[in-house]
């Protein structure tokens, strides 16, 4: 084998791993916008139950709750269980 032979080898390899982890870096991305999107879902679902508790319901909070529920439930089969932290808890790193 010869020289040139060696570095397009090396080239080949360097860019088959370049490329897995843009590829780890995307998926990572979109876990933590998912996750993202999940956490402003129970943000959002904690304002209705506080309204409703408060005695200020929003209109059409049964629905909201139900349309809430139902989005968290399909992150849920995706992305496994929503974890809910308190507002007291330190920020994961």
């Amino acid at each position: 084998m010869g020289l040139m032979d060696k570095v397009k080898s090396q080239a080949t390899q360097l860019a088959d791993k370049a490329q897995q982890a843009g590829q780890v870096g995307q998926a990572k991305l979109a876990d933590l916008g998912a996750k993202r999107k999940a956490d402003a879902w129970l943000l959002e679902l904690g304002g209705v139950l506080y309204c409703e508790r408060a005695g200020r319901a929003v209109a059409d909070s049964e629905v909201k709750v139900a349309q809430l529920v139902a989005q968290l439930q399909a992150y849920e089969a995706e992305h496994g269980p929503v974890k809910v932290t308190g507002a007291d808890a330190a920020p994961e790193s």
